[in-house]
């Protein structure tokens, strides 16, 4: 297991626009760490930096503790798994597997006793005499990780393995590639578009827009308070409600669209010195109107569309001019057209500040907080 230290990186490839801003972290030794951000982000050509395939232009990274910006990728000591799979169509499932091993001249019975060994391991020793093109996507998928793994390199690296993968795959090669990781105890670095798996797969996760880090953190801290208005976008789904309003720090309300007043506690410390915010909600924290609820604002809506998803219900309506979303759990009787008194609770919200996106007020309560409790 070996860290892997990214030092103030840029890469720029006409000298002019960044591709890759200022990205500085450290990810651990047998980490699950996974670059997620929309297409054109920047986040593969990191990945790429990491491995080698491309030269950064400025700052320095480390592996294990070591210098490793000027090593070519055969000298890094990891895998990697393609997007495309790139497996060798003239090659069968075995010799794809073995390859890494062929090149490194590791005599055949040693290769032969790993490729069963790790065939056994991702459900593939029966396919080991076939070719690829008589292959499942998901069995490709796991040839090419079985590939990546035989090595027993420290870091392996994965760009969007799974997209190419319909959902009910996706989901059971999310579970198999987690369990994998823990196994081998490996330091894994996952790219990846898609939020679900970034939420649902990283012990940290990093969240890329053009180019520049906006959050890194757990998924659930990521999600319950987003750096800023781009992350609570991104991350989630539907994503998080937002709405622009007036602060007014004397009456301790914050005015919505020169009708609405959203009451705070003038205890809380709001670290801005603009009085133009963005106010901003999860669909789950929207609940039905209690006249006995303290804290909470009545807003009276209109249903424009809803959807039964089996175990939650997702209400869609427009407030103040904006869209916004309510996830209810469990399947409720309603009709388009109907009208509903929801709760705005002002401790389940997020309060950025207009000009510099920042965060300058986090919910008090999360409702879907991670609960520790002794199971006996």
């Amino acid at each position: 297991m070996y860290a892997v230290e990214l030092n103030h990186v840029d890469k720029s490839y006409d000298n002019k626009q960044l591709v890759v801003n200022d990205v500085n972290v450290t990810i651990e030794p047998g980490e699950f760490f996974v670059l997620v951000g929309p297409s054109g982000c920047g986040k593969s050509t990191l990945l790429r930096i990491i491995a080698g395939l491309e030269e950064l232009s400025a700052g320095s990274l480390l592996i294990d503790g070591k210098r490793a910006d000027h090593l070519p990728p055969s000298k890094r000591e990891l895998s990697m798994v393609f997007q495309n799979y790139a497996l060798y169509p003239h090659m069968t499932v075995a010799d794809n597997i073995t390859f890494g091993l062929d090149v490194k001249k590791i005599r055949k019975k040693q290769r032969k006793e790993k490729c069963d060994e790790i065939a056994e391991m991702l459900g593939l020793t029966d396919f080991l005499k076939r070719k690829p093109r008589h292959l499942s996507g998901g069995q490709r998928q796991r040839v090419a990780l079985a590939r990546a793994i035989i090595t027993n390199s420290p870091i392996c690296l994965m760009d969007e393995p799974l997209s190419n993968l319909d959902a009910k795959l996706r989901a059971f090669m999310r579970a198999e590639i987690k369990e994998l990781q823990r196994k081998l105890g490996m330091t894994l670095i996952y790219v990846t578009h898609d939020q679900i798996e970034a939420m649902t797969m990283g012990d940290r996760i990093m969240v890329l827009n053009e180019g520049a880090i906006q959050q890194i953190g757990r998924p659930i801290d990521v999600y319950n308070t987003p750096a800023n208005p781009f992350v609570a976008k991104f991350i989630g789904s539907p994503p998080m409600n937002m709405i622009n309003g007036t602060l007014d720090i004397s009456a301790s309300r914050i005015h919505i669209s020169g009708q609405t007043e959203l009451p705070f506690d003038p205890s809380q410390t709001l670290n801005t010195t603009s009085n133009k915010v963005i106010v901003g909600i999860r669909p789950e924290q929207l609940t039905r109107y209690d006249e006995t609820s303290s804290h909470c604002l009545p807003i009276t809506i209109t249903i424009d569309h809803y959807e039964i998803l089996g175990t939650e219900t997702l209400l869609k309506f427009n407030w103040h001019n904006e869209t916004w979303y309510a996830k209810w759990y469990g399947q409720w009787d309603l009709q388009i057209g109907q009208s509903l008194t929801l709760a705005l609770d002002s401790q389940s919200v997020c309060i950025y500040d207009q000009i510099t996106g920042q965060l300058i007020n986090k919910p008090e309560t999360v409702d879907h907080q991670v609960v520790s409790e002794e199971i006996v």
